[in-house]
């Protein structure tokens, strides 16, 4: 008589342990620590409009429109040059390295800039808030992604898109409620407010891993065990022995352009430049516009407010439909619709109008971003993650220094306001066709699938 042993199931890969993990504190930490950063990176933008508003009107620098054009752009400037070089640091020193890094160079510039007495110092403290905030969001969303479990990787990944969506309305009512209440230093002030959350993300930074990925490419198999264990123990998971991880091919970054990925970064890329293109070129002008419309500075830094607090719902939306629908078609439909806010609002005549269109358009093209965030990190392997991610943010930001550059040109065409809202309804048009057609979907797959 015969006896067969039961087949043992295969043993775990670290990373698999990780995908099938339930959400925990030690995600949450994770997620509420990179989505300070994604804050701040809002903060930063949205303030930064409201600011310049309110030197251009102080004497003492007096700037012209030009000179607000170049204030409102360097700083994307230094995130377009901070998105590629951070990513492609992150492939190879480390995503924690880069993460850490970026808050401490935006705290000391920023402080920089509060203080800056000449449009020399504006210019300079701007350009390296940028470098610091453009390395910031793809190398957070880098290593999120990475470390959500599979079911829940493009909903946490989304959410951090609701960080930003916070930070935007904190700017909005600091823009509203400080700077013209605190005299010719309200601008300062403004800056100079969320110290405390800053310094609690960097110090939770240092704590949290290395990603796992990385750490097995490099051979680094202890730290990758200590940090697959550091998640597990916040689950109450019992730890497995996982076989040795196997490490990944030379890096080389002219992969991103060859045949295998060409059609995925050439439609990820254009995906990226038209949805920075048409949200920084109408709100990083949306106070001017108003200003413009309805004739009031004060009532268009409210208008602003009422507007910038619509986007919550839709990434909270977003963050819902992307584990429902998939990546591909909530990017796409959320496009949709911003496009036909787009032309709506190109037509509203009245302040209420204005308003609701103005906040579909804010609810959806938010979401849709933050949909393209989730999108970006799972399309490409480990050693290529943290550079693509990084030139396709670079790549947004340099349509968000175009923007708000050739914004006082198109307010020139015939129909002013009009002719703005209509071009943002052309791009979201053409790119939520791209997307629907050319982005390939990942819900449900492990990021090594």
């Amino acid at each position: 008589m015969s006896t067969t042993t039961p087949a043992q199931p295969a043993q775990l890969t670290r990373n698999e342990r990780l995908d099938r993990l339930p959400f925990n504190k030690a995600h949450r930490k994770l997620l509420v620590a990179s989505g300070i950063g994604w804050a701040f990176d809002a903060m930063d933008v949205g303030l930064v409009s409201f600011v310049v508003a309110a030197i251009a009107a102080d004497p003492h620098f007096n700037l012209t429109p030009t000179e607000k054009s170049w204030v409102l752009s360097i700083g994307f400037v230094g995130m377009a040059i901070g998105a590629a070089v951070g990513g492609f640091i992150a492939d190879r020193v480390g995503r924690k390295t880069v993460f850490t890094a970026t808050l401490i160079i935006f705290g000391i510039a920023n402080g920089a800039m509060a203080l800056s007495w000449s449009l020399g110092m504006l210019l300079g403290a701007r350009l390296i808030i940028g470098l610091g905030l453009g390395a910031e969001l793809p190398v957070a969303s880098t290593l999120v992604s990475e470390f959500s479990p599979t079911k829940q990787r493009g909903r946490m990944t989304v959410l951090l898109e609701s960080f930003w969506a916070v930070g935007w309305i904190v700017a909005a009512m600091i823009g509203y409620f400080v700077i013209p209440n605190t005299g010719d230093w309200g601008w300062r002030w403004a800056l100079a407010i969320g110290a405390l959350p800053l310094l609690y993300a960097i110090v939770t930074r240092v704590h949290i891993p290395e990603s796992v990925r990385f750490l097995e490419a490099k051979g680094r198999e202890d730290e990758a065990e200590k940090a697959v264990r550091y998640f597990e123990e916040a689950g109450g998971v019992a730890p497995v022995t996982s076989p040795k991880g196997k490490p990944l091919p030379k890096i080389k970054t002219r992969e991103l352009f060859g045949s295998k990925y060409l059609a995925r970064t050439i439609a990820i890329w254009a995906t990226w430049f038209f949805v920075n293109f048409s949200y920084y070129g109408a709100f990083t002008w949306m106070p001017s516009l108003l200003a413009d419309q309805f004739g009031s500075l004060t009532k268009s830094f409210g208008y602003t407010l009422a507007i910038s607090i619509a986007q919550l719902p839709g990434y909270f939306l977003a963050a819902w439909l992307v584990e429902v629908w998939g990546r591909r078609k909530t990017l796409s439909i959320f496009l949709a619709v911003s496009a036909v806010a787009a032309f709506a609002f190109s037509q509203a005549g009245s302040v209420a109008l204005v308003l609701v269109f103005g906040m579909l358009l804010s609810a959806s093209n938010l979401g849709a971003w933050g949909v393209l965030y989730a999108v970006t990190p799972e399309i490409y392997p480990t050693r290529l993650r943290g550079a693509a991610a990084g030139a396709a943010a670079a790549v947004g930001r340099i349509a968000a220094i175009i923007a708000p550059l050739l914004m006082p040109w198109f307010l020139t065409l015939s129909g002013g306001n009009k002719a703005v809202a209509f071009i943002i309804f052309a791009a979201a048009f053409i790119i939520a066709c791209v997307a629907a057609l050319c982005l390939p979907e990942r819900k449900g797959l492990d990021l090594e699938d």
